[in-house]
């Protein structure tokens, strides 16, 4: 039984391909809206390990092949024993579900998933046509992940904020919001495995010509400006708010009234009324006099008042919530129906983020793969796949700005340099 050596972990493990996981999590992380916390954290290192258990088994389902055309790998080379790499899977597996429990329920469902993908890919599905689809869903998952997790850390730290906070945690997006931009790095990754199912043999034009197109149409997306953005405390504009009115009558036939939103009420008499906040909508209040009320954003602003009785309507949601039902609140109108309307289109530091980001995802793919689509030879195909490999984190930036998280979009851009240097010693592939 050989254990083999450092260098030959390093090359089996592809660590230099590691620096292209953290960044699933912390888009992830920035497509809830929330800031990432203390679950991210265990939410990366969840992903890491289940990446490189990913890795081990993949040489170990594939050291027959790899004895024929990469005889060079630690398997077929004899430097480290096949048992030993299967047992390593195991063992990071393993670690990374435990990590994941660590993080919540929802997060370990999510693990469980990714962990059952990454053993159905490397043991049955890697050379079937739905292969490319799996590793795809891989990718996907371990967003979702990252989402999972920062999202069960924020409704946890809601809950001990406010007694009532897990009523309204459970109306949290969470998952879903980061739904759109996993689909996102799962084409990108589709497109790559197709292309990788070659780089052995060579020989491939359409697959190249295929993820360069999709690499063309990703880059068009990522550089739209405008898409969604956040606001203070991690809540976007495009959110629903719920808001308050009070009023009472006055036996003089005076009413007056409060809110947030934007609110009228007719009948007979004089009355005023202000409205403040992050939200507009309508609100409604029954009385004396007429008013009306103002405000900023996007969202709806509910309340009712009657003659001599005031009556409050329901509290406000938590700075970062981002949504609530009108209906199911105590105090909401019945029947209020609520409005998204999508934020304006502008361009600040976000904005300049992004598609700075989104020029760099396009140059790191397309140029080896347009290089591959010329001649398809095995060393240009590996080349290519390589290139798409590296554009994960030009990727996974790219979209952590455009949800308006230019910050977390930088620190993911970050890890570039280090997979680069480690690329020259390890390859990706």
């Amino acid at each position: 039984m050989r254990l083999g050596t450092g260098r030959d972990w390093a090359e089996l493990l592809r660590v230099s391909a590691l620096f292209t996981v953290p960044g699933d999590a912390l888009a992830g992380a920035a497509a809830t809206g929330l800031q990432p916390n203390r679950r991210t954290l265990l939410a990366i290192a969840a992903s890491l390990s289940l990446y490189e258990a990913g890795m081990a088994l993949n040489d170990w389902a594939d050291r027959a092949e790899d004895a024929i055309e990469r005889p060079h790998r630690p398997l077929p080379s004899g430097r480290i024993t096949p048992s030993v790499a299967l047992g390593a899977a195991a063992a990071l597996t393993a670690g990374g579900l435990t990590l994941a429990a660590a993080a919540g329920r929802p997060a370990l469902t999510v693990a469980g998933g990714l962990a059952a993908t990454v053993w159905a890919y490397d043991l049955g599905l890697k050379h079937t046509p739905a292969g490319p689809a799996a590793m795809a869903a891989a990718r996907a998952l371990d967003l979702l992940l990252g989402a999972a997790a920062t999202s069960a850390g924020a409704a946890r730290a809601a809950t001990r904020r406010h007694p009532a906070g897990d009523r309204v945690a459970s109306r949290d997006p969470g998952i879903r919001a980061a739904v759109p931009t996993a689909l996102v790095l799962g084409a990108h990754t589709l497109a790559v495995t197709a292309v990788s199912r070659r780089e052995a043999q060579g020989g491939s034009t359409a697959a190249p010509l295929c993820a360069l197109a999709a690499t063309a149409a990703l880059t068009q997306l990522l550089a739209r400006v405008g898409g969604e953005t956040r606001g203070a405390g991690g809540s976007r504009p495009a959110d629903k708010c719920v808001g308050t009115s009070t009023g009472a009558h006055a036996p003089a036939g005076i009413g007056t009234g409060t809110g947030t939103g934007a609110g009228t009420s007719t009948g007979t008499g004089a009355g005023t009324s202000t409205g403040t906040g992050t939200s507009t909508g309508t609100g409604t209040s029954t009385g004396t006099g007429t008013s009306t009320g103002t405000g900023t954003g996007t969202g709806i602003g509910t309340g009712t008042s009657t003659d001599g009785v005031p009556t409050a309507g329901p509290p406000q949601l938590p700075t970062g919530r981002r949504t609530a039902a009108a209906g199911g609140l105590p105090g909401s109108t019945r029947g209020a129906a609520l409005k998204r309307t999508g934020s304006p289109r502008r361009i600040g530091v976000s904005g300049v983020v992004q598609a700075a980001l989104a020029a760099t995802y396009a140059a790191t793919a397309a140029r080896p793969l347009f290089h591959a689509a010329l001649n398809p030879s095995p060393q240009l195909t590996q080349r290519a796949v390589g290139g798409g490999i590296r554009a994960m984190i030009p990727l996974q930036a790219a979209l952590s700005a455009r949800t308006g998280a230019p910050g977390i979009a930088l620190l993911t851009a970050a890890l570039a340099p280090a997979a680069r240097k480690f690329g020259r010693k390890v390859s990706v592939t």
